[in-house]
């Protein structure tokens, strides 16, 4: 029975998709007043009108962005109407709550609305070359684009599990550029470092520091942790990739992944990604991080 569930074709997963498109609409009123909103992507029509092409089918980009997306903003929207938090923005709810367990739902659909949408803006309709100033700092940094690809997509398929894959800009020294994973709903900025989720917990013994009784947001571990960032330094994420199945399964089938990171490279929008690497510069204190966000115009 399980396994024919899981082989179901993808027929049916689109059937799906159709079926919460019409049921989307009878959501209540309420919840669709609230100040949070689906932002505009860079190339936001095109894609709702053509999908991804080479990458996400029309169906698809509905279903992982305007469905997905507009169901985690009035996920947010419940959480925080007729609050102070009603007009805060995703990236602001994250960082305020990273270190708060007992407000994790919040934490979650604030870090999730903010991640799909990083990684969805980072994306173009047809190739786009790379700035040569860009090229030339990772190639300083990787050797080559070749090196940059291999350990990007060789890390995104050995994660296992949902979450997302960072390519971050080292804000402690200039030129240098990190790949770290974030599982779950898990944040990459140094202002929500409780939060990080680094790791994959399953990989970890019980009695291990991050073992599975400090799993979770609702652990200890949570509220304790104390390294900045991956590599301890202060990081500010500039590309990033959707791992979740629900992105990339409705096109590729339960064993595209794979095939889907391939795709996905090819899409890159590279000027985005440069203007998100020269948004920031060295970081000053902890408590210019909420400026360093607006900055990238992501939150």
């Amino acid at each position: 029975m399980l396994l024919q569930r899981v082989l179901r074709p993808q027929s049916s997963l689109r059937a799906a998709s159709v079926l919460s498109r019409k049921t989307s609409t009878a959501l209540p009123r309420f919840q669709t007043r609230g100040l949070h909103l689906v932002p505009q992507l860079t190339h936001d029509k095109f894609f709702k009108e053509n999908g991804i092409p080479g990458l996400l089918s029309r169906e698809g980009f509905d279903f992982a962005w305007t469905q997905y997306q507009t169901f985690i903003v009035d996920k947010l929207n419940l959480l925080t109407q007729d609050t102070v938090d009603a007009d805060l923005k995703p990236g602001e709810l994250l960082i305020k709550y990273s270190r708060r367990p007992e407000m994790a739902s919040l934490f979650n659909y604030a870090s999730m609305a903010h991640n799909n949408h990083f990684f969805f803006n980072c994306l173009a309709p047809e190739p786009t070359p790379m700035p040569k100033n860009f090229e030339t700092e990772i190639i300083d940094t990787c050797s080559s684009i070749e090196s940059l690809k291999m350990d990007f997509l060789a890390t995104a398929n050995a994660m296992f599990g949902p979450g997302f894959v960072w390519l971050a800009k080292n804000l402690e020294r200039e030129g240098l550029i990190h790949i770290f994973c974030t599982y779950n709903a898990g944040s990459p900025y140094p202002g929500a470092y409780s939060r990080r989720q680094p790791v994959d917990m399953a990989t970890h013994s019980p009695d291990a520091p991050l073992g599975n009784q400090y799993a979770g947001s609702m652990g200890p571990h949570a509220q304790n942790q104390k390294t900045l960032a991956p590599g301890a330094v202060d990081v500010q994420p500039i590309l990033c990739v959707n791992t979740w199945e629900h992105v990339w399964m409705m096109d590729y089938g339960i064993g595209g992944k794979a095939e889907y990171l391939e795709r996905w490279w090819d899409k890159i929008d590279w000027q985005v990604v440069y203007d998100n690497y020269n948004a920031v510069t060295a970081a000053k204190s902890p408590r210019t991080q909420a400026n360093k966000h607006r900055s990238l115009g992501m939150l």
